[in-house]
């Protein structure tokens, strides 16, 4: 991490700025969505700052993912903090507006996340501005990171709304985004990894890809169960709450309905 230390307090304070910016704005749609039905340019505004919001998440985490950390001894690397946020924007895109929306945020987002990921690799290479002059060569690392998240962000994300869309008509809430985080961030950690650092030219990445991808994804899994996973469920019971007045015997039968049916009208 020699020449990226200074970088990261400061690029970890960004994302988490831009989470919270996120999750305001998801509670706002959230709210709009309880309030009254949405208009079309409503929906195209959300669509809008949703993609924006996949194409910031993984051009973040493909520069953080260059820097690696050890935790208790273990090698990962600083984008396991920030990838998960898009599990959050995915699961409850299609609990609110359905998987067809998510799907194609998905499709929108990808080109634009791919050509910024490249550039962003190549002028920060190794954590260190190399200026706008870097972009006249091709530089294959860069390359191969941008496509690995290429292929990884497509096969993670569509795995991640189809299996969130088959089980969120089960009466418990968490099985839906669960299962959907599991098998999305199983897909997508392995397919990038083994993509971007398999008999890499970065001796490091080469040799620990394996490790990292396990760290990886099991950071990637306690962060979501520990932290994603509650605000997932406590988001709408507490919107519930606030924008009905109900008891909370009233709130805990709203509640199952709504994980139910209130957005069921949105169908593929």
């Amino acid at each position: 991490m020699t020449g990226s230390g200074q970088r990261i307090p400061e690029t970890l304070m960004v994302m988490s700025g831009l989470a919270k910016g996120a999750l305001i704005f998801v509670l706002c749609i959230i709210k709009a969505h309880y309030m009254y039905s949405l208009t079309y340019q409503q929906q195209m505004s959300a669509l809008l700052w949703l993609v924006l919001f996949h194409i910031v998440i993984i051009t973040s985490s493909n520069y953080l993912v260059r820097l690696p950390l050890s935790i208790f001894g273990f090698h990962t690397t600083w984008g396991a903090f920030t990838f998960p946020f898009i599990f959050l924007a995915t699961d409850l895109t299609v609990r609110i507006f359905g998987a067809r929306l998510a799907r194609k945020i998905i499709l929108l987002a990808m080109l634009p996340a791919l050509l910024i990921s490249y550039m962003l690799a190549v002028l920060f290479y190794q954590g260190n501005w190399q200026g706008l002059s870097a972009l006249n060569n091709f530089n294959l690392i860069a390359a191969r990171i941008a496509i690995a998240s290429f292929m990884a962000y497509i096969l993670g994300q569509f795995l991640d709304v189809q299996v969130f869309n088959r089980l969120r008509q089960y009466r418990t809430w968490w099985i839906a985004p669960t299962a959907a985080m599991f098998f999305g961030n199983i897909s997508d950690t392995f397919t990038f990894f083994f993509i971007a650092f398999y008999k890499s030219s970065d001796l490091f990445m080469a040799t620990h890809w394996i490790e990292i991808a396990l760290v990886d994804y099991s950071f990637k899994l306690f962060v979501c169960l520990l932290f994603f996973l509650p605000i997932y469920g406590a988001m709408l019971t507490v919107l519930l709450k606030y924008f009905s007045g109900q008891t909370d015997h009233q709130l805990s039968l709203a509640a199952s309905r709504a994980h139910l049916s209130i957005f069921s009208r949105t169908k593929l």
